[in-house]
């Protein structure tokens, strides 16, 4: 049975989809078979690794709101090895929509995943940056929730609001939602205020931070615009190192080495 991780912040500009591209494509190099959902609007995600290549292409939405097949809809990634179920804007109006279902709204993602989550190892959501009801689902449906944190003062005010949530979602739809763990991005080593940060959260949450932190790296920004993960883009890379050592990392928690 394949694992559903969430990677959840309701603040923007923290890794989020960054880290969604580089865990799932680091996973697939380790010959896990992974699923990315793309579960926000803006479809980086998908334009990262290149998934949306048509007009009209089935997305999310589809699979959602209009009972599409969820198999039909799942594009395969040759270049990283990862599966795809990408996103466009016409997620926006998901959450209205959701919003008049009334009753298992909260589980639309949940029930959809029912078929197909066993033909994965992983399988990870990129959240959209806020709380609403497509986060909620994707708490619903996820065993656990992987928090990146950007090397920023506020850094802890995200994590507290979103550790809110979660409680709710567990007392309420999800009672076995754990925390994946909780992962510093964009360290800068030579700065005092990275190492403060960091410093703050480890003490906070403990051994629920990661070792491994993902620093500042220009070729981590650049891979998207090309379609790829950075294992793709460039191997070499700090990014891609630190990315590997935390797929490494995530594996050890989870026993899955």
């Amino acid at each position: 049975m394949g694992k559903i991780i969430a990677i959840s912040n309701q603040k923007g500009g923290v890794g989020k989809t960054t880290t969604a591209i580089n865990v799932s494509s680091g996973l697939a190099k380790l010959d896990k078979k992974v699923l990315l959902i793309d579960f926000d609007a803006q479809g980086n995600a998908s334009q990262g690794l290149g998934a949306i290549t048509s007009v009209g292409q089935p997305t999310v939405y589809a699979v959602l709101m209009d009972d599409y097949p969820i198999e039909k809809a799942i594009v395969h990634d040759q270049k990283s090895g990862v599966d795809i179920l990408p996103a466009n804007m016409s997620l926006a109006g998901a959450d209205l929509m959701m919003d008049k279902i009334g009753a298992g709204k909260e589980t639309l993602l949940k029930r959809v995943l029912q078929p197909i989550k066993d033909n994965y190892d992983y399988i990870l959501i990129d959240c959209p940056p806020s709380l609403g009801l497509l986060t909620t689902n994707a708490l619903t449906a996820a065993n656990s929730v992987l928090i990146p944190v950007q090397c920023e003062y506020y850094a802890l005010e995200g994590v507290t609001q979103l550790l809110i949530t979660i409680r709710i979602v567990q007392q309420t739809s999800n009672s076995g939602l754990k925390i994946e763990g909780i992962l510093m991005t964009m360290y800068n080593s030579s700065t005092n205020l990275s190492a403060e940060v960091s410093q703050d959260v480890r003490q906070s949450f403990g051994k629920l931070v990661y070792q491994n932190s993902i620093p500042r790296n220009v070729r981590l920004s650049e891979a998207p615009s090309r379609g790829l993960s950075i294992f793709e883009y460039d191997p070499r890379s700090k990014g891609a190192v630190a990315y590997m050592a935390l797929c490494e990392e995530l594996l050890n928690r989870n026993g899955d080495k």
